[in-house]
């Protein structure tokens, strides 16, 4: 059985089997000597960035306050009880997106990103539940987590936080550097900074399933074909004006049951859905751009590397990056998938690659969706 090192004595397979989005898992020194990726400093200029989603969370004199980044200016670093929360380091910090990619023994289809939590002494958002499951790794200081199965997740009412009403905790850890606490959706769990204090968070997508039906409706939109138009002759008989009449209802369901979808519309809008890109992100563009010839010479030489920002999937013979989908011959199929797994294809990987490859690796450099190495 594989054993990933981030889990401690639990190999993967006994964490999906017994752990993944069923009860919490303690790992003490997930990551020993664990030292944050980005300092404090570093992160607070980031907070200021109106590209990166940030939120500043005070709980002073008993009073809960919210406020959306950019983030100017910080309270105090002597001022307790406030949190700024700042999401998606991973697109802009290589150390982060390596820290990240450890956590892919879960599918990137469900991989989302790295949240960084600074808090002040007596810092944390409230006892609340997330709809997704969360791992939350103690990178600097102390943190005192307690967590309840409770289902009762009633929350309270005028307050700009999302906090429970009636939170009863069962059990209470405290966190040091390294430490990591893995909770499924919808565990309770209240995050209180013992002193200055980093947690990182590493959440995992979790749609609806009337999101993800709203998102189809719309993918298939574009693939609806019914051909002809309205007729209702020798079919209506006398009825009041206002009277919605059956000529009209059979025809249009006559009509709408020729809409179908199968397996394939599926697999082609799940690829392309989970390989899209927050609406936040934008990619950065090379500066100065290398022509099409310089491209291949130095991405042969030298190997090339998924942007942090970009998003990549397959799916049987389909590829999809970044909300797009392709279907190249099998031998370029096989270098893409590479690059989906490893994020990074080597010197001299692309020889083998074909003049349509070349161009389509050309087209994601010019967008900013790859890089040389």
């Amino acid at each position: 059985m594989k054993k990933n090192n981030l889990l401690g004595s639990v190999t993967t397979q006994q964490f999906l089997k017994k752990y993944w989005q069923k009860k919490p898992l303690l790992i003490r020194q997930a990551i020993p000597d664990m030292q944050p990726v980005l300092s404090r400093d570093a992160l607070l200029q980031m907070a200021q960035s109106d590209e990166i989603e940030t939120r500043l969370i005070t709980q002073f004199r008993g009073n809960w306050k919210l406020e959306h980044g950019p983030i100017a200016a910080c309270p105090k670093l002597s001022q307790k009880n406030w949190t700024l929360l700042v999401q998606g380091v991973n697109l802009h910090d290589d150390q982060a997106s390596a820290l990240l990619n450890q956590f892919r023994f879960i599918p990137d289809s469900r991989l989302d990103d790295l949240m960084i939590s600074y808090a002040t002494d007596g810092g944390g958002v409230g006892p609340h539940f997330d709809s997704y499951d969360v791992f939350l790794l103690q990178a600097s200081g102390q943190r005192r987590w307690r967590i309840s199965a409770q289902k009762d997740l009633t929350l309270q009412t005028d307050l700009p936080l999302k906090i429970l009403q009636n939170f009863i905790p069962d059990q209470e850890f405290l966190l040091e550097p390294g430490d990591m606490l893995y909770l499924p959706p919808g565990y309770a769990h209240e995050g209180v900074a013992v002193g200055e204090c980093m947690t990182y968070s590493i959440g995992y997508r979790a749609p609806s399933w009337q999101e993800l039906g709203e998102s189809f409706l719309s993918f298939m939109a574009d693939s609806i074909e019914l051909d002809g138009m309205y007729s209702d002759a020798g079919k209506l008989t006398e009825q009041a004006p206002a009277e919605l009449g059956d000529a009209l209802i059979q025809e249009v369901v006559k009509q709408f049951n020729k809409l179908a979808f199968n397996q394939l519309d599926i697999e082609l809008f799940l690829g392309e859905h989970f390989s899209e890109p927050k609406n936040s992100v934008f990619f950065d563009t090379p500066k100065p751009r290398l022509s099409e010839e310089s491209f291949a010479a130095k991405s042969e030489k030298r190997g090339i590397k998924l942007s942090r920002k970009s998003r990549m999937l397959y799916r049987n013979k389909t590829i999809f990056i970044n909300g797009l989908s392709c279907k190249p011959n099998s031998s370029d199929r096989n270098l893409l998938i590479k690059l989906a797994n490893q994020r990074q294809l080597e010197a001299g990987a692309l020889k083998t690659g074909s003049v349509d490859l070349s161009e389509s690796l050309f087209s994601w450099y010019c967008d900013g969706w790859i890089e040389i190495m």
